[in-house]
């Protein structure tokens, strides 16, 4: 028994598929099958339930599970203690972010981090929300973007950067003539919305409820770049964070418009957050990336004059 087949084990079970944690180790779905069947073997007891899908760990598997990720928890960061004694950062950190964050916020900070820290293992994954959770509880990621943060009993959220919301529009749409607009303006307009069992559309829904906004969905997505595609092809409006959309309002693709109305405009705003797991202690590569993200939080996204000037 070793280490790397401990990892495999519970790969297998936080993934719930022998093909995708195989893929993840760079062996075979075979390779992955036979390390369970060795760890079994060993053990006398049976760890994966296989007739179920997708798999879930036995009894004895559950048992097992948690106290290898105790053991592989404890070695990662003995080894990034180790290797930082001389205060030469080279350990690794595991980072998951809904994608809108990612693409417009995360790969800045990873150059920065790299740059004062060479050596330094950084590894950024863009996942769905829920994805972006379970990562977190299970070991795969050490801190998680999200937003609508909020603590569980087995993750722990931070608040870290607030989003005010903005309405887009195509530059050809009547909307991107003004400046600001109340959300009546939307009212009949075909709406380019977030899907139904997101939060975000939930906190966006309630507002045009509270304001007797009636909009008509016509398009729904789960992540803000597609929503943008859809209106850039003059789809229909949306309600957007808006640091995600100031890149294509630069390049003149979209237009924002700041809502006008004072009260809607304060409860239209999206909080960030960073999680991490409750009883997994940070080793310190990775508290050194959480320190420069605390860093950044007041950071604002700036469209320069010229580019504005197009909306």
């Amino acid at each position: 028994m070793n280490l790397k087949s401990l990892k495999i084990f519970c790969d297998i079970v936080s993934r719930r598929s022998f093909s995708r944690a195989a893929e993840d180790n760079g062996i075979s779905q075979s390779g992955a099958s036979q390390v369970v069947g060795q760890l079994e073997s060993r053990l006398g007891v049976q760890l994966i339930e296989r007739s179920k899908r997708p798999l879930a760990p036995t009894r004895e598997g559950k048992v097992f599970f948690d106290g290898c990720r105790k053991l592989l928890t404890a070695y990662d960061a003995l080894e990034d203690e180790v290797r930082t004694l001389h205060d030469e950062v080279a350990g690794r950190v595991r980072v998951a972010a809904i994608y809108s964050v990612g693409l417009h916020h995360m790969s800045s900070y990873l150059q920065e981090f790299r740059a004062l820290h060479p050596k330094a293992n950084v590894r950024l994954e863009y996942l769905h929300p829920e994805r972006v959770l379970e990562s977190v509880e299970n070991g795969e990621a050490d801190l998680g973007i999200v937003s609508y943060p909020r603590s569980t009993r087995l993750v722990e959220a931070e608040p870290w950067r607030d989003e005010p919301m903005v309405i887009v529009c195509a530059p050809s749409h009547p909307l991107a003539g003004v400046d600001e607009a109340p959300l009546g303006a939307l009212a009949g307009l075909p709406l380019v919305a977030f899907d139904s069992d997101l939060v975000i559309r939930h906190e966006i829904d309630r507002v045009l409820d509270a304001e007797g906004v009636e909009a008509e969905v016509v398009l729904e997505f789960d992540n803000i770049e597609t929503i943008k595609r859809a209106i850039e092809i003059d789809a229909g409006v949306s309600i957007l964070p808006e640091p995600s959309v100031l890149r294509e309002v630069a390049a003149g693709t979209l237009a924002r418009v700041r809502i006008a109305d004072a009260e809607a405009a304060r409860l239209l705003v999206r909080p960030l957050g960073i999680i991490r797991c409750r009883n997994r202690p940070l080793a310190p590569t990775v508290q050194r990336f959480l320190d420069l993200l605390r860093g950044h939080a007041a950071d604002l996204d700036v469209v320069p004059a010229a580019a504005a000037a197009v909306t």
